[in-house]
């Protein structure tokens, strides 16, 4: 399983954009490729959690970024799960399965406060996993800290205890310059970046020899903000050139009151981060630039690219060792990302398709070939994987993917959100309906809410919440939503910000 962070479901090839990814191209066309997969959160820990788990947010308890999963609940997860049906089991990259920036020491491996208590040859068990080379620091949005503050990916940058300058190199801008804080094309080369990095472990994990099936999830870092890249990839894409959205200025007033209430807030502004080192406050109020956010865009795709050439790595050693066709391959993201619709840069609770939908692609055995347009989720892997290995697997919230791949009907995938006030700024009971034609988002604690026909409206420009015409969609969707469902759990203690 192959994720990335904050990688939109149009941004593969044949989606829409002009991106490129041939080498995610190739597990879509010998397999299945679905192009309505939400993702159940549009923030990293729950999404990931929801991944892991095959739970809604609500039944994990991981309700928001800042808040730990149960390392029980973990334990059932794919890692779990695998191993205990005899599996090597392994995790590569980008967990973020526990909180970095907490309040106070956690314990937890991915806590920068608590990662000192961890021997420097530590490689797990973690969530599941029985081995696992993680990033503590995936993005430059924070300060570095020499050892024992570290884990796998920082101790790679630090091998001959130059990371600390590698970390300020790689913010260190080169021509073309930009001008945008969430974009630039970085002095440090390549091989020091962690889509290579991720890569590489990647390669040498399938260059081992074992004696037992192989389960690994393999988690690029990218294409998450801030936006840079090395050489040759922070030029592949000619920002004049790059394809602009055709809606991306700011439309408050046509949206429920918490759009502008969360864009508003000082509460974003005013976080204690104290593992920010000297950063500047990376939340986006300001109205985009067109030249901006084609600086964005053009760096974002060349992100992609980069992680695409590890994906071919990957597939090509698979097709040369003899186990491409008996292995399941999978590639998807966490969540997506605005990328200027209607103005906005990065996440919030504006459920956007671009940042709700999701890549997802896979082949392999009992994989069926096709494209298939059925509302599904990222949390449906868990059963997927289990039912195409011939797991006994508990009961989660999700279902396997092979009812959609044999021609089997969805109504609606979900994504929920409790945002509180201390970390967004509003609170919110934010509930999100995807189907094949609509979006519709509720706050159950206000009663606002918003509803979009995507086939007439793809760019959600009018909110037929109020419209006469769509009230019975509106209450066919919204009753689809679970308020108390059984599974719920209350919800995890906020530990940090991120």
């Amino acid at each position: 399983m192959i994720t990335t962070d904050q990688q939109r479901g149009d941004c593969i090839g044949g989606a829409g954009r002009q991106v490129r990814t041939p080498n995610i191209d190739r597990i879509a066309g010998r397999g299945a490729r679905f192009d309505t997969c939400i993702t159940p959160h549009p923030m990293c820990q729950p999404a990931r959690a929801s991944i892991l788990t095959g739970k809604l947010p609500y039944s994990h308890g991981v309700r928001d970024n800042g808040r730990n999963l149960d390392p029980a609940l973990a334990e059932e997860g794919l890692g779990g799960l695998f191993a205990r049906a005899g599996y090597d089991t392994r995790f590569i990259g980008k967990a973020h399965l526990s909180t970095h920036e907490t309040f106070a020491p956690t314990g937890a491996a991915e806590c920068y406060s608590s990662v000192a208590d961890y021997d420097g040859d530590w490689a797990g068990p973690y969530m599941g996993f029985e081995r696992v080379d993680l990033t503590l620091r995936p993005h430059h949005h924070c300060g570095w800290k020499d050892r024992p503050y570290t884990l796998h990916y920082e101790n790679f940058l630090d091998q001959d205890g130059r990371g600390g300058d590698r970390w300020a190199q790689a913010k260190d801008r080169v021509p073309p310059l930009t001008e945008h804080k969430q974009v630039w094309r970085s002095a440090l080369s390549e091989e020091w970046f962690s889509t290579a990095w991720v890569g590489d472990r990647a390669i040498d994990m399938l260059e081992e020899d074992r004696d037992r099936p192989l389960m690994s999830w393999i988690s690029f870092p990218d294409p998450h903000p801030p936006f840079l890249a090395a050489a040759p990839w922070a030029t592949m894409y000619d920002p004049a050139e790059v394809d602009l959205p055709p809606h991306r200025a700011l439309d408050l007033d046509r949206r429920p009151w918490w759009h502008r209430a969360f864009l508003e807030s000082p509460a974003r502004r005013n976080q204690k981060r104290p593992h920010a080192g000297d950063q500047p406050y990376w939340g986006n109020d300001d109205a985009l630039q067109d030249k901006d956010l084609r600086d964005v865009i053009a760096v974002y795709y060349g992100m992609i690219a980069a992680i695409d050439m590890q994906v071919g790595r990957i597939l090509d050693h698979l097709e040369a060792s003899g186990r491409l066709e008996n292995t399941i391959v999978i590639f998807t993201s966490d969540h997506g990302e605005w990328l200027g619709d209607h103005g906005l840069l990065l996440k919030g609770p504006m459920l956007y398709d671009g940042l709700l939908r999701v890549p997802l692609v896979m082949a392999g055995p009992g994989v069926t070939r096709g494209r298939f347009d059925a509302p599904v989720s990222t949390l449906d892997l868990r059963a997927t994987l289990a039912e195409l290995c011939g797991l006994s697997a508990s009961a989660d919230d999700g279902t396997s993917l092979t009812d959609v791949m044999q021609g089997g009907a969805r109504e609606v995938a979900h994504n929920e959100w409790e945002v509180d006030a201390t970390r967004s700024g509003v609170d919110l009971d934010l509930r999100t309906v995807r189907s094949r034609s609509h979006r519709l988002s509720v706050d159950l604690n206000s009663g606002a809410g918003e509803l979009y026909d995507l086939a007439a409206d793809p760019h959600e420009m009018t909110n037929l919440w109020d419209d006469a015409g769509a009230a019975a969609m509106r209450d066919r969707l919204c009753a689809t939503i679970a308020i108390d469902r059984p599974a719920m759990i209350p919800a995890a203690p906020r530990v940090g910000w991120h």
